[in-house]
């Protein structure tokens, strides 16, 4: 019979306690607008705060006598609880402002925001309060640099190849392979590239011609890479060229590593950026996917006028590589090869270290060269020719890791496409749910395209997108890890 002790996890307990409080602080933001705007969602967000913050320090406290240092498989629960719980407390404020709304669509709308997917089960956004707009786009912009925390110092832990390429492809100080005060600075100064960005895109949006707080909002999924708007037609309502072009800048900002910006402006020099080898893999992909598109629907005959087929080819190539999510038109309405060609986008091009999803750029090139290493193997039996990155050779345990994590992205994929066929979802629909969910881009294709919601799924069907979402966040081997009976044998 499996025994789970309550001391060997008081101490990542104690630690959630306060990640939970801090989380509940972070809500007195939209409080404070909401109460500033008199927009009718103060009740909300004052209830919500309280429940989140004496929840975080009522587990703090209980938990305090046992407090250590964190060890390797605290940090894995401490990760997976986190990330399963918080979207509790974020649905908060949706549940009281929103009474119709079900509690398994409150936690898909905030799990959606922390892990900064996009997708959404709610309609007549812009009937919404902007304080629970500004709340649903401010969870983006927590989880889009969240990530990257986990990334820089916690995914050391994991053995996946997550951490090993960071520290393969990034000079000091992003060699520390441990959470120490290094990884602390480090951190600082990512939040504070992230918050430099931010500030940039927030003022170009403004100046671009968007109102002030729908500057603020859009800002916040932007520089996520979540996808919410504040409109349901999403960037089609603003009709407004020079804000897509605003957004498209800094969506390829933020769906590049964070480690590379916060090298190049600290030197105040483009040579991290040349070494960066994502950087060539990234921007020849959009580009040629944006050539490839194009000639494609000309060649199909949508007559639109180049200009304006560039515009929205462009805007949707970038906003679904990087993840974000943010549409101008339904491409659903495009041939089926356009359309799929998005969704496959999405699962590879954001860089490892940005806020985008998918297996990132840095694992497609592995992938790549490890197979031009087995065509040439097979040629040449003895050939030694390893895989290299910036001129260094890739170690066997990272391609094992790349490889395992591979083949694990592509079993999830297909258990829970079945598991939503299985429900009666017809098969387009549930293949494209779980691979938006699973990249964390947004909007799918059929039932779920970028002209509709995914309040037409049932609650089982919620749940377990949901669930991908977070799964997908945390990239696989974190959360499969914790659901292991092994896991839990101390």
């Amino acid at each position: 019979m499996l025994r789970i002790p309550f001391r060997a996890y008081a101490a990542p307990l104690n630690a959630l306690g306060l990640i939970i409080a801090i989380f509940g602080m972070l809500m007195l933001f939209p409080l404070l607008v909401s109460q500033y705007l008199e927009d009718a969602a103060s009740r909300a967000f004052d209830l919500a705060f309280l429940v989140t913050f004496f929840s975080g320090v009522a587990l703090f406290a209980l938990t305090y006598r046992y407090r250590r240092d964190l060890r390797v498989l605290d940090g894995f629960f401490l990760v997976a609880t986190a990330w399963l719980i918080l979207p509790v407390f974020g649905a908060l404020p949706l549940l009281v402002h929103l009474p119709a709304l079900g509690f398994i669509e409150a936690y898909f709308e905030a799990a959606s925001g922390l892990t900064a997917t996009g997708a959404t089960v709610l309609t007549g956004i812009d009937n919404l309060p902007v304080s629970i707009n500004l709340w649903r786009t401010f969870l983006h912009w927590i989880g889009g640099m969240g990530i990257i925390v986990l990334v820089v110092a916690i995914l050391p832990l994991l053995g996946i190849g997550g951490r090993q390429l960071f520290k393969a492809e990034i000079p000091t100080p992003m060699k520390e392979s441990s959470l120490t005060p290094r990884i602390t600075e480090t951190a600082k100064g990512l939040w504070g590239t992230y918050i430099l960005l931010t500030l940039g895109c927030g003022l170009a949006l403004w100046l671009a011609g968007l109102g002030g707080w729908d500057a603020l909002i859009m800002t916040f999924s932007v520089m996520g890479l979540g996808g919410f708007s504040n409109h349901d037609k999403s960037m089609a309502w603003y009709d407004n060229t020079a804000a897509e072009l605003v957004v498209i800048v800094f969506a390829l900002a933020s769906a590049l590593n964070f480690a590379t910006h916060y090298l190049a402006f600290s030197r105040r020099s483009f040579a991290p950026y040349r070494r960066d080898p994502e950087i060539p893999f990234f921007f020849g992909v959009l580009a040629a996917s944006v050539i490839l598109l194009m000639a494609y629907l000309i060649y199909s005959g949508i007559d639109a006028g180049f200009f304006s087929i560039l515009r929205r080819v462009g805007f949707h190539v970038v906003s679904m590589s990087t993840s974000l999510g943010l549409t101008t038109a339904d491409f659903t309405q495009w041939p089926m090869f356009a359309q799929l060609w998005l969704l496959f986008l999405g699962s590879f091009m954001a860089c490892s270290g940005s806020a985008g999803g998918g297996i990132k750029m840095m694992r497609a090139i592995i992938l790549y060269k490890q197979v031009r290493r087995e065509i040439i193997r097979a040629l040449h039996p003895h050939a030694v020719r390893p895989v290299r990155l910036s001129g260094q050779p890739v170690g066997e345990g990272v391609l094992h890791a790349v490889l395992g994590f591979s083949f694990m992205y592509m079993i999830s994929i297909a258990a829970l496409t079945l598991l939503l066929s299985a429900t009666g979802l017809e098969l387009v629909t549930a293949f494209s749910a779980v691979v938006t969910c699973l990249n964390n881009t947004g909007p799918g294709l059929g039932a779920v395209g970028p002209a509709s919601t995914f309040q037409s799924l049932n609650n089982f069907q919620t749940a377990v997108l949901a669930f991908t979402m977070i799964l997908g966040r945390l990239e696989i081997f974190t959360l499969l890890v914790v659901f292991t009976p092994a896991f839990w044998r101390r």
